[in-house]
């Protein structure tokens, strides 16, 4: 049989862009789907969530998941609906937090239809959302999980481990054992000196490495984030401006809440009132209090960062944000400005040169948040072009992916070069970065795959 179906390895995303995860492993006549995630940015990528999955979702037999961000998880329901009835395998940390995100990517997707066909912008008649929260919450129930550092069955002859990868709570590595093969998948890799999360395990020798490249052309800022982010908040305090700090609800909300409390106790900044205005990145306090052995964080360090900030739950309280005025911090999701609350926030203050906006880490190409980071004065937000003379910063230090420098440094640590690197998940100019630096400093065998290539996992590499 496994000489009829030989293994396989094929890239269904995150091949000429830095969404969509999307890896499907095949051996002995089973498919493994490693990440089921959404495309975002520009439309043609946001377009091929509509296209019907090029697997048969029935045939699926499993899908083992890195994290919980949407570019990795949020097509689950999709598939669920669809037909995949096997198992989601997750650690506790992922799955905990996709009961948050996904049913959240659900409602927000409903909402997006009903504006369309409110404003008569869409050729659907009616508009339909890609799934509804109605549809994540039933593929919860596929949810399994598994601890770090035990491995567990596939089909196929698949044995999957999941190691530690920093970045988000939960945040995983996989290691595929088939066919005499070994299979690693970076996931999304942290930052060996991130404040929040502990570094990501180190590469054991593999024979394939699949490894992202979201910042493969680029290296973090050498200053320190929080001295930066002190010195913002003082600026536009003085002028009596209000600091929107989009960030991640999972993951970013909780760094940039460590480093204003941080501030805050060394009277490094202004005491001004801080709202944390996003009921998931409120809701995953509880799960990142319940692991912590996954992060950095002391008891009364946690409970400080938690104190810094008043939780905004209702539309109503957050509404009212809008005509309370500065000096104030409002950490609002989303990250990249696709949708959320903070859109809300941008079309108040965002015309205001007293006030600032903060892109706490990186801007996927086609967000708006991109735009703002090239320039860009002018959003469309809601059907409605908004001006934007308020202060834009990115802080690329915030970020909790390993920038090219440590990306780099990960792999040297190894004990023996892959036979075979293929990186992904990064746009085309930072994973060919990536590329020519591991040939070059490493001289690894390396190449960027294409969307959709299929790779034979029987043959010499």
């Amino acid at each position: 049989m496994g000489e009829q179906h030989p293994p396989m390895l094929q890239f269904l995303g995150a091949t000429d862009t830095v969404t969509g995860s999307r890896y499907l492993v095949r051996s002995q006549g089973h498919q493994v789907l490693v990440d089921c995630g959404l495309f975002q940015g520009y439309k043609l990528l946001r377009d091929r969530n509509r296209i019907p999955f090029h697997v048969t979702p029935a045939d699926i037999d499993a899908v083992v998941l890195t994290h919980a961000h949407l570019d990795h998880s949020g097509y689950i329901p999709a598939l669920v609906r669809d037909g995949f009835h096997g198992p989601v395998y997750a650690t506790a940390g992922t799955a905990e937090l996709c009961t948050l995100l996904l049913p959240d990517s659900g409602y927000l997707q409903e909402e997006e239809a009903r504006y369309a066909d409110r404003k008569a912008s869409s050729t659907h008649h009616p508009p339909k959302p890609l799934y509804t929260a109605e549809d994540a919450v039933r593929s919860l129930n596929n949810f399994k999980t598994r601890d770090f550092d035990r491995p567990f069955p596939l089909p196929g002859g698949i044995e999957a481990s999941f190691l530690p990868a920093g970045h988000i709570l939960g945040a995983a590595q996989v290691h595929l054992r088939l066919a005499g093969r070994t299979i690693h998948f970076t996931g999304d890799l942290g930052r060996a000196r991130d404040p929040l999360m502990y570094p990501p395990r180190g590469l054991e020798p593999v024979d394939v490495l699949v490894t992202e490249s979201t910042y493969g052309n680029r290296a973090h800022p050498a200053g320190d984030p929080e001295t930066e982010l002190g010195e913002i908040i003082t600026r536009v305090a003085k002028r009596h401006g209000v600091i929107l700090i989009a960030a991640f609800a999972v993951g970013r909300a909780e760094t940039v809440l460590l480093h204003i409390s941080r501030l805050l106790a060394k009277q490094a900044i202004p005491s001004v009132p801080v709202y944390l205005n996003s009921p998931m990145a409120i809701d995953a306090s509880d799960m990142y209090q319940r692991h912590r052995e996954e992060h950095r964080l002391k008891p009364h360090e946690f409970e400080a960062m938690y104190k810094v900030a008043k939780p905004v739950r209702s539309p109503d309280e957050s509404k009212l944000l809008n005509l309370r005025g500065g000096p104030m911090i409002i950490i609002s999701a989303s990250g990249m400005l696709t949708g959320g609350r903070i859109l809300h926030h941008l079309t108040a203050y965002g015309p205001d040169r007293r006030n600032a906006i903060i892109l706490s880490g990186y801007q996927a190409g086609g967000t708006r948040g991109a735009s703002l980071a090239a320039g860009e004065k002018h959003l469309r937000i809601y059907g409605q072009d908004v001006n934007i003379e308020a202060e834009v910063i990115q802080m690329e230090g915030l970020s909790a992916h390993a920038d090219s420098d440590e990306l780099i440094q990960w792999m040297k640590a190894a004990p023996q070069a892959p036979a075979m690197t293929y990186i992904t998940h990064g746009e085309p100019d930072a994973s060919d970065a990536l590329r020519a630096r591991i040939k070059r400093q490493l001289g690894w065998r390396v190449r960027v795959p294409e969307h959709m290539e299929t790779i034979s996992l029987d043959k010499p590499l």
